[in-house]
C-alpha cells in the first residue's frame, strides 16, 4: 500500500470496495457511484492542498519534498474534480438515471432487439432470409434500408443515441450552438454596422451618409469515418451487445476528431477551430467583425490572478449572463495556487453535483486539447459558447454494413458529416500567456 505522508491527505482510510473507483495519485480512490462522498472526499482534498500550499508560501523556500507533496495533492484534487465533471456530463446528457442502468442505450426494447439483429445476422428483410422464413409464419416488417452489399441507413433512434453519447465527452459540442442542416452547408449574413449620421439645423442640408455593407460567412460540412471489421462468427457467438460496442467505440473517436477540429481545425474537409479565430492567427480576419480579442496574463510564462480578472471584465456585461471558462487539466492545477489580493484562494471546487469547479466565480468547463501553460499560448477561452461557435450537423451518424469487401469479415462503415466555426467573435475572449 502507497504510504500517505500524515497531513497530507484526510481520506486515509479505505472507501468501499465493491464498487468502480477512480485511482488518486494519493492512492485514494473517488467512488464514482456516489456523488456525495466523492465531494467530500473533493472538499476534503482542497482543504489540505491550501494547507500545504500556504505553508509552502510561508516558508519561502523551494524545497523538493514539500513541492512534490503539494503537486501529488493537487493532482489529487484535480481527479476528484475530473471524476465530478464526468459524472456531470453525463446527467446534462441523460445519460443516467435509467431504470435498468443502462446509459446512452436506445429507450425502445423492441427497436434494440432489431438493430442487434441487424448487426449479428444483416437484412432480415432480404428476400432469401424470408423464404429461409417462410415456415415460421408472418413476422412484422422492419423498417430497413437495403442494396446488394448490404448497405443500411442507421434509423433516427440511433442516431439519437450517439449523439448524446458525443455530447458527454465533447465540451464544445455541448456548450455551443448547434444547427442541423439539409443542403452542403449553412450561410449567415452580417452587417458591418457602418450606418452613419449626424447633427443638423432646422434648414440646413441633409447629406448621405455612410450605409452598412453586407457579408457572408459559409460553415462547409466535411465528413469523419470509421470503418471498423469484425469477424461474421465474432457477430454471431458474442455474448455483449454489439450495438452498444459500435457506438462506444464511434462515440470516442468521432467525439476526440471533433473536439480537435472545434478548437484548431484549418477547415479543410473539417470545421474552422476556434483557435484559428484568434488575434495574430490564421483565420483573424476571416469574421467580418474581426478577431476574438486577446488579454495577457502579465506573466511571459504563468497565469496570474489579475490576468483572469482582466480576462473576465474585458468581456461585454451582456455576454457574461452565459459566459464560462475553457482550459485544460494541467492549467487548472495552475489555477489552484491562484489567490487574490485578500488572499483567498480564485479556484473553488464543485460543491454541489451538477455543479462545475469555478474560478473568481466564473464556471470551468474542461477542454482537453486546449494549449496549456506556455509562453504565447492561449491558456483559456473565457466567453459565451452558444453566442461564439456554430456545430453544423449535414445529417445523423450513417452505418453502412459491408460483407462482401474483405470476408470473411464485415465492416462497418460510419460517417458524420459536420461542419463549424466563428458566428461571432464579441462574446469570447483568449488569455494569452505573455506580459
Amino acid at each position: 500500500m502507497k504510504h500517505i505522508a500524515p497531513g497530507a491527505f484526510a481520506l486515509a482510510t479505505p472507501l468501499a470496495a465493491a464498487r468502480p473507483r477512480a485511482v488518486t495519485p494519493l492512492g485514494v480512490r473517488a467512488d464514482a457511484s456516489d456523488p456525495k462522498k466523492m465531494l467530500a472526499e473533493l472538499q476534503t482534498a482542497f482543504e489540505s492542498f491550501k494547507a500545504e500550499h500556504d505553508a509552502k508560501l510561508k516558508a519561502k523556500a523551494d524545497d523538493v519534498v514539500v513541492n512534490e507533496k503539494v503537486d501529488r495533492i493537487n493532482d489529487a484534487v484535480g481527479n476528484f474534480q475530473k471524476a465530478i465533471d464526468d459524472l456531470n456530463a453525463k446527467m446534462a446528457a441523460g445519460a443516467l438515471g435509467s431504470p435498468n442502468g443502462d446509459q446512452g442505450k436506445p429507450r425502445d426494447p423492441e427497436y434494440s432487439q432489431t438493430w442487434a439483429s441487424f448487426f449479428r445476422e444483416g437484412d432480415r428483410s432480404s428476400e432469401d432470409y424470408l423464404k429461409a422464413k417462410a415456415k415460421e409464419g408472418p413476422r412484422a416488417a422492419m423498417s430497413a434500408g437495403s442494396n446488394a452489399d448490404g448497405g443500411y441507413l442507421a434509423p433516427v433512434e440511433w442516431d439519437r443515441t450517439i449523439t448524446g453519447k458525443l455530447k458527454e465527452v465533447s465540451p464544445i459540442r455541448q456548450n455551443a450552438s448547434v444547427v442541423s442542416v439539409g443542403g452542403a452547408g449553412f450561410r449567415k449574413v452580417f452587417n458591418d454596422r457602418s450606418v452613419g449620421s449626424g447633427w443638423v439645423g432646422e434648414t440646413a442640408t441633409r447629406p448621405a451618409t455612410s450605409t452598412p455593407q453586407l457579408g457572408i460567412l459559409d460553415f462547409i460540412t466535411g465528413e469523419i469515418y470509421a470503418f471498423p471489421f469484425v469477424t461474421r462468427q465474432i457477430l454471431e457467438d458474442a455474448e455483449v451487445n454489439v450495438e452498444t460496442w459500435l457506438g462506444d467505440e464511434v462515440k470516442t473517436e468521432f467525439s476526440r476528431q471533433e473536439n480537435i477540429a472545434f478548437l484548431s481545425g484549418d477547415g479543410v474537409n473539417k470545421p474552422f477551430g476556434l483557435l484559428t479565430y484568434v488575434t495574430g492567427a490564421a483565420n483573424a480576419a476571416k469574421h467580418p467583425w474581426g478577431a476574438i480579442a486577446t488579454v495577457n496574463t502579465g506573466a511571459a510564462a504563468a497565469l496570474t490572478a489579475d490576468g483572469f480578472i482582466n480576462l473576465f471584465y474585458d468581456l461585454p456585461a451582456s455576454y457574461r449572463t452565459n459566459a464560462k471558462l475553457y482550459t485544460n487539466r494541467l492549467s487548472q492545477a495552475a489555477m489552484r495556487k491562484l489567490k487574490d489580493g485578500q488572499g483567498n484562494y480564485l479556484w473553488q471546487p464543485s460543491f454541489a453535483a451538477g455543479q462545475p469547479a469555478t474560478l473568481g466565480g466564473e464556471s470551468i468547463v474542461e477542454i482537453p486539447d486546449m494549449p496549456g501553460v506556455g509562453a504565447n499560448n492561449i491558456a483559456a477561452l473565457y466567453g459565451d459558447m452558444a453566442a461564439t461557435y456554430v456545430v453544423v450537423d449535414r445529417r445523423g451518424v450513417l452505418v453502412l454494413r459491408d460483407e462482401l469487401t474483405n470476408k470473411p469479415y464485415v465492416g462497418f462503415y460510419t460517417t458524420r458529416r459536420v461542419g463549424g466555426g466563428v458566428q461571432n467573435p464579441e462574446p469570447m475572449r483568449a488569455l494569452k500567456v505573455a506580459a
